[in-house]
């Protein structure tokens, strides 16, 4: 067990591969690395897939983590044996749960993510604080699961922070650390000698792990009395106790205990060889992540369900409002703004998708440091999931509005209709899939999403005609960076060529559909509609590369973030103690 308190020290998870690391990694005496199928790493949150049961969740990382040499039903095999290691049997067919359906208990939850990451057979598991949030008798429960996998030949190191007095008596070693010094490292039934050999004797009826943290804890600086092989001191402040705690330890059999077994382990004979387990293939991982995104997709209402309702809605609103719209004067105005409203406000719903977007990135970033696929699987497999549902709610309301509306007649401009609409959705739903790997936060995440394509839509042909645009960023280049400005003219054009409408005037001709997109509505007309369509797939396929590069982006500055933050953290201890330096 690693024991330290909060006040100074922050898990910060496990780090990534990029990450520059300095000095030796030794197992058993022998340098290796912590690669993947070596180590495992559980973090303190339970970032799991509420919709899945608990069988899915562990069979799904199975065939993702276990190599392509084995087979579908070996993984499965593993996967059920692992169940039933981490005891949950009774809970296999349960949903995990979350924020917004109960399922699991927090001790189960924690022991799915510990099934998880020992699927592969590490023979290190490190966790991060593996009872935080949790009560007493999970804790327990917990603990005593990863005693049982410490027997079986792993090793098993975890932060942790006020264990109960039975769950502390499960560990073998405990590792106390205070302002960046070693206050005690050796065995759980030796620290209580020790503390109370230098003046420190735990109390009667005492847990022992809270007065050991108490006489390391910083945080509230205070006097305390100690007594010395019966003789009585003056009060000492914490920072002298932790001084008087490190000093014994660096002179103590103790340490020079550890230090005698570490010599022995480095001059055992072995080959020293590391266990390297391989991946599944790419093919394998996005097939299985298809597979699970679209099952979770769904069973989430939020994700596609609750706006497939909101978009009928909308569009039977749309449909009757403007309903036989007709071939009049006035419907020339009335069918450009119905087309600028699909175009624009149906897509903008899409952001009523992000939180679901932000609870796939969490999973995603815990996976993929975690090594158990890469980047490219991740976006492949959202993107396959995701095309089934936006094709649905951009088809069926698509239908809603466009035959209420009596639109343009012939399947060509239906079909051309629908595939806009699909277009237009995917693209926004890869614009706020980049802005969920940027802005993990719900709101702030809403608001930017919403922000970029509110200045979209101002620009994109309806509300300011394009010759109009003042010239200098807003017509070039942010008007032709607009995907509205093609599903605008894109739609005018499906519904307008081939049209004609009563003058305003009385006698005049009719007024053709081609005149009003060239006079009124200022729509280049020197290519096709179906080439705005062919643009709107490329900018899709365009920002699903730019989110894919967002996100190895942002892996290669985290490890640059986060040293940075170590590096002020450090001095901010070395403000408050010179000593810890």
């Amino acid at each position: 067990a690693f024991m330290y308190f909060r006040g100074h020290y922050r898990s910060t998870g496990r780090l990534s591969s990029s990450t520059k690391q300095s000095g030796e990694i030794l197992v058993n005496g022998r340098r290796k690395s912590l690669s993947y199928g070596n180590s495992a790493y559980v973090t303190q949150d339970d970032v799991l897939m509420a919709t899945l049961t608990v069988h899915e969740a562990i069979f799904y990382s199975a065939q993702l983590q276990l190599p392509s040499s084995m087979s579908t039903l070996e993984k499965l095999e593993r996967a059920n044996s692992t169940i039933k290691e981490m005891g949950l049997q009774d809970a296999v067919n349960i949903r995990i749960g979350g924020w917004r359906a109960r399922g699991l208990s927090g001790g189960e939850k924690r022991r799915v993510s510990i099934a998880i990451e020992i699927l592969t057979h590490p023979r290190l598991l490190f966790l991060d604080e593996p009872t935080s949030g949790l009560d007493s008798a999970a804790s327990f429960h917990v603990m005593q699961r990863l005693r049982h996998l410490a027997t079986s030949g792993k090793t098993i190191i975890a932060s942790i922070h006020q264990p109960s007095s039975d769950v502390f008596e499960l560990f073998n070693t405990l590792y106390l650390l205070s302002n960046g010094r070693t206050v005690y490292f050796g065995a759980v039934g030796r620290a209580r000698e020790f503390f109370a050999s230098n003046g420190f004797p735990c109390p009667p009826m005492c847990n022992p792990s809270d007065h050991y943290l108490r006489m390391i804890n910083s945080d509230f600086q205070k006097d305390m009395d100690i007594d010395i092989e019966g003789v009585q001191t003056p009060p000492l402040t914490t920072e002298q106790i932790i001084d008087i705690l490190a000093d014994a330890y660096e002179n103590s059999e103790v340490m020079s205990g550890v230090f005698n077994r570490v010599n022995k382990l480095s001059k055992k004979h072995g080959t020293g060889q590391e266990i390297h387990s391989d991946h599944a293939n790419f093919f394998t991982q996005v097939s299985v992540l298809t597979v699970r995104s679209f099952k979770n997709m769904y069973r989430d209402l939020g994700y596609y369900w609750l706006r497939l309702a909101i978009y009928i809605s909308l569009c039977l609103c749309v449909g009757t409002i403007y309903y036989k719209v007709g071939y009049s004067y006035g419907s020339i105005q009335a069918r450009a703004a119905m087309l600028m409203f699909v175009a624009a406000f149906l897509t903008f719903m899409a952001i009523g998708g992000f939180p679901s977007f932000v609870e796939d990135m969490k999973v995603f970033d815990r996976e993929r440091l975690n090594g158990h696929y890469g980047v490219a699987s991740f976006v492949v497999a959202n993107t396959l999931s995701s095309i089934p549902y936006l094709l649905l709610i951009s088809a069926i309301p698509g239908a809603i509005a466009y035959f209420l509306a009596d639109l343009h007649h012939g399947a060509n401009h239906f079909l051309y209709f629908v595939l806009t609409l699909f277009s237009c959705m995917i693209l926004v739903e890869s614009l706020m899939m980049m802005v969920a790997s940027i802005v993990p936060d719900f709101l702030m995440g809403i608001i930017t999403g919403a922000g970029i394509q509110g200045v979209f839509m101002l620009n994109g042909g309806f509300f300011r005609l394009p010759n109009d645009l003042p010239k200098p960023v807003w017509k070039y280049p942010v008007s032709y960076m607009a995907f509205h400005t093609y599903a605008n003219q894109g739609f005018y054009k499906n519904d307008f060529e081939g049209l004609y409408f009563e003058s305003n005037i009385h006698g005049s001709p009719p007024i053709s559909g081609d005149s009003v997109l060239r006079n009124d509505y200022q729509v280049t007309m020197s290519y096709s509609k179906w080439v705005d369509l062919a643009i709107l797939v490329g900018m899709a396929v365009l920002y699903r590369l730019i989110f894919f590069w967002l996100i190895k982006l942002k892996e290669r500055l985290r490890p640059i973030i986060r040293s940075e933050l170590s590096k002020r953290a450090a001095l901010k201890i070395m403000f408050l103690d010179p000593r810890a330096a």
